[in-house]
């Protein structure tokens, strides 16, 4: 049994280190059964690892997104708090844009959907949200708005600019135009 143990886990690291690649090369529609054959195992035991394809790519994920939100949370007790979400928001967005795949991973079927998001989602959010609600008492941050709106707004620019010659740099100069209507300084 130990053997077996053993042996699952190389799989999984394997199927995860050749999935990372994958999804850096084609994105979040990277080919599962090209992932199962260049990690030598078959089809099966992927989806034994990764049940869906979502799953594969929070697990693809995790580990940055795990930094960003421990970003946001050091972030949130930052004493100039516009400044703090803003750099929250911009190390978002550039990650977002200059990982392929990583904007459809925050995504389902097009459009987040905040009742069912996913694993990825729920981390950010969870961690955004008291730095964007200290904001919103500091009056720097338009009322109403949830840190899921936000990852939205970062999904969305970054599928918007993935095309774009240098995506991070757009994203950023579009970011800096949505903030503009959001959160305008002083």
């Amino acid at each position: 049994m130990p053997a077996q143990r053993a042996d699952a886990r190389r799989n999984y690291e394997r199927i995860l280190a050749v999935a990372e690649e994958e999804v850096a090369a084609h994105g979040a529609d990277a080919s599962l059964e090209q992932i199962a054959r260049t990690a030598k195992v078959g089809s099966a035991t992927v989806r034994r690892h990764f049940p869906t394809r979502s799953a594969l790519l929070e697990a693809v994920f995790r580990e940055r997104i795990e930094v960003l939100a421990a970003r946001a949370r050091e972030l949130a007790k930052e004493e100039d708090v516009r400044a703090a979400l803003l750099e929250w928001l911009g190390a978002l967005t550039v990650y977002s844009a200059s990982v392929q795949g990583l904007a459809t991973a925050l995504l389902r079927n097009g459009e987040l959907d905040p009742e069912h998001a996913n694993p990825c989602v729920n981390t950010l959010a969870e961690a955004g949200e008291p730095l964007l609600r200290r904001a919103e008492r500091a009056g720097v941050m338009a009322p109403g708005a949830t840190a899921v709106d936000l990852v939205t707004l970062i999904a969305g620019i970054a599928l918007a600019t993935q095309h774009h010659p240098d995506p991070a740099a757009e994203a950023d100069r579009l970011l800096g135009l949505a903030v503009a209507g959001i959160s305008p300084p002083g």
